[in-house]
């Protein structure tokens, strides 16, 4: 028995982990429970040694100290203010005026307005009940078909996990070591592309099934004219604003992620005041909100850290490598199945889970085989999105069925879901098969951060050193130093012979 788990002491790790979450235990608790007893089984097999768990604390304070993760506070603490300072109801209200003439004209709204909200506050939950709230009673009321706005709405609330500033891209690019800047540059392409693709179905829809997403009638259209577009300026121009001062200044250089998620909770604040829908239990709301999730990645990020010390210490690491590597196919069998995995997984993990667990395992075999890491954690989340519209586990339908009206049944719910959830599949093909949707960075500092990978990169040359003479020159310099000097003198002592 002690020689069998010696031999799979990873792979019995990693199941008993899924055993763990499958049972319902919390995540953090799960993690940090599996590392700290299969340490001590390493230890007790020989395997491990005491001093392992000495580097714990060092990692724990590590993740404290991490800067980068101060952004999940403040764009969070951003969109909460946002969406209950009544932002989104103005830009429904507002969008839904616009479009309303067109078949579908609804629905292109929830679409749009889930883009803006997903670019402003990044939080799927707040997006899919206020949009759950707002618009669905209306969507329902002039006759659309409930599975088609159900789908819409909890869809276009999930633009928040793709679309900047995205609180997955933070953790993804926490995880994969790289720039919360390029993940954001990255990703952004994609984001509005899959946001083409819902308007596309709708489109599709309004012409097949023209009953299904009928157009407002007149009398529903109370602004016109210059009072309508009067009102699409004071409506959109605030947060297109907020949305440039946050992303904009990221990608510019000007600011970190860090510093611009706390422009955004600066400017959020700042829009609420001026709309004056502030109060001290709005501001109570947001900030023990705020808390709750921080604290929440946060032990998350400590239970990963143990359990993933111990994964590594017993091999873990390279048993995933090895099983990844040889895969037949190379990049692309290794993408296939790394996302039919992702897709699974997602029924039952969400994207916090997947992200701690998943992606620290996935990202070193991804590295080995030449594929971007900045490519690879975009592509990621656009899959983990699905995790949120998954029947019957994905959170948004859950958020959507706890603001939806009883006239709409689960199962409206569920079956609206599977469209949106096949064009999200669609976006993660596209991805792989049109690599260049996720672009990031100057393309000449990413050749030559390829070529420093492949070793072909020219040395580095150190200008001072060409500057300043060397105190002692070689003897051979020396004397080529001497010839060169004679032969000078000598070319001089012709010139004046011929004069």
């Amino acid at each position: 028995m002690a020689e069998f788990m010696i031999a799979n002491m990873a792979p019995l790790m990693f199941g008993a982990l899924v055993l763990f979450l499958l049972f319902g235990y919390p995540v953090a608790f799960a993690l940090a429970a599996n590392g700290i007893v299969f340490g001590l089984i390493g230890i007790e097999l020989g395997l491990l040694t005491p001093a392992l768990f000495q580097a714990l604390p060092e990692r724990i304070f590590g993740i404290m100290a991490n800067d980068t993760l101060l952004a999940i506070p403040f764009f969070t603490f951003m969109g909460l203010i946002l969406e209950r300072s009544g932002m989104a109801e103005d830009l429904l209200d507002t969008i839904g005026q616009l479009f309303g003439p067109m078949r579908g004209g609804l629905a292109y709204a929830v679409i749009f307005v889930g883009a803006l909200l997903a670019a402003t506050t990044g939080v799927v939950a707040a997006s899919v009940i206020s949009m759950g709230l707002i618009s669905l009673p209306i969507m329902l009321r002039y006759g659309y078909d409930k599975r088609l706005a159900s789908g819409v709405i909890a869809a276009s609330g999930t633009l928040a996990q793709i679309i900047p500033p995205s609180l997955v891209l933070i953790i993804m690019a926490d995880q994969l070591g790289k720039s919360v800047g390029d993940m954001y540059e990255g990703a952004m392409v994609p984001g509005l592309v899959l946001t083409t693709l819902y308007v596309g179905y709708v489109a599709i829809l309004s012409v097949l099934k023209p009953n299904a997403c009928p157009a407002l009638p007149p009398e529903a259209r109370s602004l016109r004219g210059l009072k309508l577009m009067l009102r699409v300026l004071t409506t959109l121009v605030p947060p297109l604003v907020l949305i440039f001062l946050v992303l904009g200044t990221i990608f510019l250089g000007i600011a970190t992620p860090t510093e611009g998620g706390a422009m955004g909770a600066a400017g959020a604040l700042i829009l609420a005041l001026a709309r004056k829908r502030i109060t001290m239990k709005l501001l109570k709301q947001a900030m023990e909100t705020t808390g709750k999730l921080s604290s929440f990645v946060v032990f998350i990020l400590v239970g990963s850290t143990v359990f993933g010390l111990v994964f590594r210490g017993v091999n873990g690491d390279l048993w995933v490598e090895h099983l990844l590597l040889g895969l037949p196919g190379g990049q692309v069998g290794f993408l296939i199945v790394v996302n039919i995995l992702v897709f699974v997984l997602a029924f039952f993990l969400d994207f916090f889970e997947l992200s701690f667990i998943i992606v620290p395992l996935l990202a070193p075999v991804a590295d080995k085989l030449g594929i971007d890491l900045v490519w690879f954690g975009v592509l990621l989340a656009v899959n983990m999105q699905t995790s949120f519209m998954h029947p019957p586990f994905g959170f948004a339908l859950f958020y959507l069925r706890s603001v939806a009206p009883s006239s709409v049944k689960t199962t409206d719910i569920y079956w609206g879901a599977i469209p949106f959830v096949c064009i999200q599949i669609i976006m993660v093909a596209l991805i792989i098969i049109f690599p260049n949707i996720v672009s990031y960075g100057d393309e000449a500092q990413k050749e030559q951060q390829r070529l420093e990978k492949e070793g072909k990169a020219p040395a580095a040359v150190d200008l001072d050193s060409l500057m300043k003479p060397s105190e002692e020159e070689p003897d051979a310099q020396k004397d080529g130093a001497e010839e060169d000097k004679g032969s000078a003198e000598l070319l001089k002592s012709l010139q004046s012979n011929d004069k």
